[in-house]
C-alpha cells in the first residue's frame, strides 16, 4: 500500500452525480500527497457500476453501515497521518486539503479541523465548526450566515464530520468513530471524547466546501428526525458531566415548545418536517422511540461513559465551561 500524508474518505449511498461532483473536485486539489476511498454503502455495488470510482480505491457493503461504520473502514484500510471526511455531496475547493494540513501540521494538539462549509450555491454558510445545547443537541455554527461573518483562523468546539480533517493518532487514541450512531451526530459524540481527551479543534476559514445540504437523508425526512432525536440522547449519555444532565430534560422540554412555536410560524425543522407530510403525532411517536433506544443501550453506554473518563485529560468543570462556550439555546436551536 502507498505511503499518503492524507486518506479522504467519502461514504456513498446514493452513489450519483452529487459524488462524481465530490471526487472530481478532489482531483483539482493544489496538494498531492493524499488519497481518496469511497465506501459504498448502497449495497448494490453502485458506484463500481456506474463507473465512479475512478483515481479511488473502492470499499463495496453488502448494505448501509451508516456513515460512521464506513469511515472507520477507510481508516483500517489506510495508514496516512491524517483523515479527511467528506460527504458525498460536498465539493472542496483547491485548497481544501493544503489549508487542513497547514493548521494540524502547525499545532502538535490540534486533533481535528472544521472546513467553511457553505450551502452549495447560496452564498452562505452550512457551518464554521459546532456548537451545543444542554441537552445534547449540537448545530452548525454560523450556518445560515454570511462566510464573512467568521473570516479568521480561531478554536472551535470540534467539526462537522460533513468536511473535516483528523489526526490518526488521535482517532487511535479514542476509538474512531462509534458505529452504533449509525447516521447523524456521530461527529458530535466523536468531537466531545476528543475534547475530554485534551486534544483541541481549529476551525479554517480558507479551508472551503461547498455542501448539498442533506442532500441523501433530506432536510427534514422522518429518518433524520428519529436518529437526531436518538443520537443526541446517546450524545448526552456518553458525554456530558454528572452535574449537567438534570437540566438536559428542562432544555428539551424548552426546545420542544420552541419547534411548536416555530411550526406555526412555518421556521425550523419541525416546520419543515411537517411542509414535507408528516405530521404532529408521528413526530412524537420518533421521540417515542428514541427514548426507548437509550433505555435499551443504556448498559452499553454506561460502560462507555467510564471509558470516556478514565482517559480523560480535563475535569468535568474544565469540559462545561468548554461547552459554554460554544452553547446554542434551545430557541435558537428550534428556529433553524
Amino acid at each position: 500500500m502507498p505511503d499518503f500524508l492524507v486518506t479522504g474518505v467519502i461514504p456513498t449511498l446514493a452513489a450519483d452525480a452529487r459524488l462524481q461532483e465530490c471526487v472530481g473536485a478532489l482531483g483539482g486539489q493544489t496538494r498531492r500527497d493524499f488519497e481518496v476511498i469511497i465506501v459504498d454503502n448502497s449495497g448494490e455495488g453502485m458506484v463500481r457500476r456506474r463507473g465512479l470510482a475512478a483515481g479511488a480505491r473502492l470499499i463495496e457493503n453488502r448494505r448501509n453501515v451508516g456513515f460512521g461504520a464506513a469511515v472507520n473502514q477507510g481508516i483500517r484500510d489506510s495508514s496516512g497521518a491524517y483523515v479527511a471526511t467528506l460527504n458525498d455531496d460536498a465539493v472542496a475547493g483547491p485548497r481544501w486539503i493544503e489549508e487542513l494540513v497547514r493548521a494540524m501540521e502547525g499545532d502538535p494538539a490540534t486533533g481535528m479541523c472544521a472546513s467553511q462549509v457553505r450551502l452549495h450555491g447560496e452564498g452562505r454558510l452550512d457551518s464554521a465548526g459546532m456548537l451545543m445545547a444542554r441537552d445534547g443537541s449540537s448545530k452548525q455554527r454560523g450556518h445560515g450566515r454570511p462566510p464573512e461573518d467568521f473570516p479568521v483562523a480561531e478554536e472551535a468546539l470540534f467539526p462537522s464530520g460533513s468536511a473535516a480533517l483528523y489526526r490518526r493518532a488521535m482517532l487511535a487514541e479514542i476509538g474512531g468513530f462509534d458505529e452504533r450512531f449509525f447516521l447523524f451526530c456521530e461527529d458530535t459524540d466523536l468531537g466531545l471524547r476528543a475534547r475530554w481527551a485534551g486534544w483541541k479543534c481549529r476551525y479554517i476559514p480558507e479551508a472551503v466546501v461547498e455542501h448539498h445540504y442533506s442532500y441523501s437523508a433530506g432536510r427534514a425526512s422522518p429518518l433524520k428526525a428519529y436518529y437526531v432525536e436518538r443520537n443526541r440522547l446517546f450524545v448526552l449519555a456518553k458525554n456530558f458531566p454528572a452535574r449537567m444532565l438534570p437540566a438536559a430534560p428542562l432544555v428539551t422540554l424548552a426546545r420542544y415548545f420552541w419547534h411548536a412555536w416555530y411550526i406555526l410560524r412555518g421556521r425550523g425543522s419541525a416546520a419543515r418536517f411537517r411542509e414535507e407530510g408528516h405530521g404532529g403525532a408521528r413526530m412524537m411517536w420518533y421521540v417515542a422511540r428514541a427514548h426507548l433506544a437509550l433505555v435499551g443501550h443504556s448498559l452499553r453506554l454506561w460502560r462507555q461513559r467510564r471509558e470516556i473518563r478514565a482517559r480523560a485529560r480535563i475535569t468535568p468543570t474544565v469540559f462545561r465551561h468548554l461547552l459554554d462556550g460554544y452553547a446554542i439555546s434551545a430557541r435558537r436551536l428550534a428556529g433553524l
